[in-house]
Formats: structure tokens, C-alpha cells, sequence
């Protein structure tokens, strides 16, 4: 969802990668690898999703130069190898930094197997999850990504947080319209989200957040004292068992709580996260062209539908971020004032000087 306000700050989106990427060098990033980590959330602020955008680099900092935290160094690698599927080592990296180079892995190895895989382990939280399987599109192909995450709902029928939203995302190439773009976590909410709320006064839903007795509450602070509903109900457990299994037992990863804590605050280990990606080659199945066309189809009729009352028009997963994405690179960032704040003392912290580029 995009959420904006007038008395936001404008920000030119490239202008805002180079100071963030500066301040990831400042801390021991290679160019490379902080270049990397401020094109990933700044493509998220850029889709709307500012919770995994620029906001995170303050906590993301604070782990870094923590020295039992995320080692800046890390560099990821490929540790075994077997026909179609990998397992990478993340090296304690930044989750983004080993997400990057698994999904290409993905991809590399799909050239030549038409379905390939890759198991990480040792890695950290790696953002927005869209962005990965999104790799796959220029290539023809669809890409899939999964991560576990910080425990933070309970099994259907209790009230135990003993597993994590573990978020699914992926990519489907079309022809002429826009990809579809899937990325949904099995929780309705988190964390960050409400916080983002609260900052801007803004009501909680009513089927977001459970409290610490297990009931659905909209007062913000029990909602960060408690838990999001998983989505779908038993649904959403369902599901964030199956990709939480992909993301952590396949590579020898944490699970659960092995992760850390999420209450009373966010408190993971560094380099015990694990993430899955797939690349599946289209052409191996069906001609590109056919297929893409047939997605547009898809698409088509999607869109042909009549409308819900009360609706303005029928979106497929991906578009309005895709819409939103393009508006941004032409017209700027709006980003929350918080988050501008925040970015700026921690630049200060870390030796980067320098405003950040609000456009007039």
C-alpha cells in the first residue's frame, strides 16, 4: 500500500541511493555492496513499501557496529552444489547482500537446469522480499523467495509466538502489461507497521493486531506488546510453516526462536536467517511468447471485471506498486518525516556529512 502525506519530504530517488550508500561505505561496506543495499530499499521506498525502505538503515547500522552483530565484510558463498540446487553460505553479510547473490545463483543455474534452487543460511534480515524474485523477470523467467523470520505469531489455537511471518514472494513475467508481482507475508501486520501508523495518527484495523491475550485489539501499544492476526487464519499459520520450512530446514538455518526474540523488542541473532529462491525457465515448458501473452490475457481479465461497490478498479498483486514506482522515479519520494529524521542522525553518527536531496 502507498502511504504519503503532504508535509512529507520529496526526495530524488537517486540522489537518495548515493547518501545512503555512503553511509554503508562509512561503516565498512564495500562500493559494491553498499551501492547494492541502498538500490534494494530504496526500491522499496520507491514501491510504496516504506517500512522495508530507507527507515530500516538506522537499525540496520546499529547492527552493524555492533561487533557480536552483522559483519560488514561478509561475503556470501557457495558451499554445495548438486545438479539443479545450491546451498550458500551468507557469511553473517546483510540479508540483502546474500539474497542478491542466491537469486542469481538462481537464475545462473536455470540457464542451464530450466528449474535451479537455492538454500541460504547464515544471513540476516534481507527487506523487502519482491525485489528478488523480480531479478528473474529480464531473463524470462519466474522467480520465487522465501525467508524465515523473528517469531511473532502463535500456532492457530494458542497464544505462544513460536513462529514468523515468513513471507512468500515471486514474479511472473507478462508481454505487454505489467508483471505479476506477489509479495505477502503471512501476518496481517508487524512491528514497524504499526509504528508507521501510530507516527501518522492513523487507526488501526481491526483485524491486524492481536494482544498478549490473544485477542484482537486496535490500541497501539497493545498491539506492539502483542501480535499480528496471521492472515487467512489457520491459512496464514498453514503457509508460514510451509515457507519457513523451505527457508530454514533446507539450508541448516534457524527456525523460530532459534531466530531470537521479537518481544518485548525486535532481538535476532546475527547470521542465523535463512532464505530459499527458485528460478523456473519458461522456455523449458512452453514458448516465452505464448505464455507472456497468455499472462496479459490473465491480466486482461482481471481488469475486464465489474467492479465491488465501493471499489475504483481491479488491481493485480504488483501494479499499484509498479504505478506508484514509475510516478517516483519522475516526481520524487515522498518519505515520512520520521524516517528522514532518523536517516540523518545516523549519517551524522557515522561521519556523513551533507543534507539529504529533498527536491523543491
Amino acid at each position: 500500500m502507498e502511504v504519503s502525506s503532504d508535509k512529507e519530504p520529496i526526495v530524488d530517488h537517486a540522489s537518495l541511493e548515493a547518501y545512503v550508500a555512503a553511509i554503508y561505505e562509512a561503516v565498512g561496506l564495500s562500493a559494491d555492496h553498499a551501492a547494492l543495499m541502498a538500490s534494494i530499499q530504496v526500491e522499496a521506498d520507491l514501491r510504496g513499501v516504506h517500512t522495508h525502505g530507507i527507515a530500516m538503515t538506522p537499525m540496520y547500522i546499529g547492527r552493524l557496529l555492533d561487533p557480536e552483530g552483522i559483519d560488514p565484510r561478509g561475503t556470501p558463498r557457495v558451499v554445495h552444489s548438486a545438479a539443479a540446487i545450491e546451498i550458500v553460505d551468507a557469511d553473517n553479510a546483510m540479508g540483502h547482500i546474500a539474497a542478491h547473490f542466491a537469486m542469481g545463483r538462481a537464475i545462473e543455474r536455470a540457464r542451464e537446469t530450466n528449474i535451479a534452487a537455492v538454500a541460504v543460511r547464515h544471513s540476516n534480515h534481507c527487506g523487502a522480499m519482491a525485489y528478488y524474485p523480480m531479478m528473474a523477470l529480464e531473463h524470462d523467467m519466474i522467480g520465487i523467495a522465501t525467508t524465515g523470520a523473528l517469531p511473532s505469531m502463535a500456532p492457530w489455537g494458542g497464544i505462544d509466538q513460536v513462529i514468523g511471518n515468513n513471507p512468500l514472494a515471486a514474479a511472473i513475467p507478462a508481454l505487454e502489461e505489467e508483471p505479476i508481482v506477489v509479495d505477502v507475508a503471512f501476518q496481517n501486520t508487524f512491528p514497524a507497521k504499526i509504528e508507521l501508523w501510530r507516527e501518522r495518527g492513523w487507526p488501526l484495523p481491526d483485524d491486524w493486531s492481536l494482544g498478549v491475550d490473544g485477542r484482537p485489539t486496535t490500541d497501539y501499544d497493545a498491539a506492539l506488546a502483542g501480535w499480528g492476526q496471521p492472515s487467512g487464519k489457520y491459512k496464514g499459520v498453514a503457509m508460514a510453516l510451509f515457507t519457513g520450512t523451505l527457508s530454514a530446514l533446507l539450508s541448516g538455518a534457524a527456525w523460530g526462536k532459534e531466530l531470537g526474540q521479537q518481544l518485548p523488542e525486535p532481538r535476532p541473532y546475527p547470521g542465523h536467517d535463512g532464505h530459499f529462491f527458485m528460478a523456473i525457465n519458461i522456455a523449458a515448458f512452453e514458448d516465452t511468447v505464448r505464455f507472456k501473452q497468455r499472462v496479459d490475457g490473465i491480466v486482461r481479465e482481471f481488469h475486464s471485471s465489474r467492479l465491488a461497490d465501493g471499489g475504483d478498479a481491479v488491481r493485480l498483486p504488483g501494479e499499484r506498486a509498479a504505478t506508484v514506482a514509475a510516478r517516483r522515479r519522475d516526481e520524487g519520494i515522498p518519505l515520512p518525516a520520521q524516517a528522514v529524521a532518523r536517516l540523518a542522525a545516523v549519517a551524522e553518527r557515522v561521519g556523513v556529512s551533507g543534507d539529504i536531496p529533498a527536491r523543491a
